[in-house]
């Protein structure tokens, strides 16, 4: 008797693991078909010249998902196993000082890679963190590895992806020697901001990024202290407007011309 009825429970138990697994697999399934429906991928400029069936592919093995502000979605040292593309929303890629603080690379809008390894061979070397509530596209590694290999032109629109960080770099690498002052560091970096993330507006072209002093200091590398008097010069000289935690670039042309000259027009 008490065989049976152990027999019982273990028939039971195996039917409701297999019921998990069968809608386990389903969710996914739906997911990959709720991706493939929209043709998130299709639509990138970046990658118009790439295949259809790679499109397919890699739309067929990713997955979806809403990730909400403040989201740390890899870390520096971690293995990579998946590849992230924005969707939509905003992420910012950083790293830590020696001191713990944050440093500010990059800030990614939709359609952009977020990886910075896509070999898989080196550990990360960068954190990501969204900045908005956000889409963003899972691929794994070997999936999208795959892809590379099949189709040049698609490994060419990561390599062109990938070439644009470099020189991104290099030129805030660039901007960090020498004596050039905070002042000018922010106007270059508020400009670049108009023109990836602006808006026209009446009283000019606003920034669609929340950029606290805090949020700034982490970009520009410097205390909080010195980047709010950086913004206040910008601001007295008729450069920017602040609206709490918005900033509104009055005039473009003043600005850029103060970055590269030093001078205020």
């Amino acid at each position: 008797m008490r065989i049976g009825i152990m027999s019982c429970h273990v028939r039971r138990a195996s039917r409701l693991k297999t019921r998990e697994r069968v809608l386990k697999e389903n969710e996914i399934k739906q997911k990959r078909d709720f991706v493939m429906s929209e043709h998130v991928l299709g639509r990138i400029p970046a990658l118009k010249k790439v295949h259809p069936d790679t499109i397919a592919r890699l739309e067929a093995y990713g997955t979806l998902k809403n990730v909400k502000k403040g989201t740390v979605l890899f870390r520096a040292r971690e293995p990579v196993s998946r590849i992230f593309i924005q969707i939509t929303g905003k992420s910012i890629l950083y790293n830590l000082t020696r001191l713990g603080k944050r440093k500010i690379l990059f800030i990614l809008g939709p359609d952009k890679l977020l990886n910075e390894n896509v070999s898989g061979e080196n550990n990360r070397a960068f954190y990501c963190e969204t900045i908005e509530n956000s889409r963003i596209l899972e691929i794994p590694l070997d999936v999208f590895m795959s892809c590379m290999e099949r189709d040049p032109d698609f490994a060419k629109a990561v390599l062109s992806s990938q070439e644009k960080k470099i020189w991104r770099l290099g030129h805030q690498l660039k901007n960090t020697m020498g004596h050039i002052y905070m002042e000018r560091k922010l106007a270059a970096k508020l400009w670049k901001l108009q023109r990836d993330f602006g808006r026209q507006t009446d009283e000019g072209i606003e920034i669609l990024i929340d950029l606290p002093i805090t949020f700034l200091a982490d970009m520009a590398g410097a205390p909080r202290e010195t980047v709010s008097k950086a913004c206040k010069l910008l601001s007295d000289k008729g450069m920017i407007s602040i609206r709490k935690k918005r900033i509104i670039v009055v005039d473009p042309d003043m600005l850029s011309e103060f970055y590269h000259t030093g001078v205020i027009g």
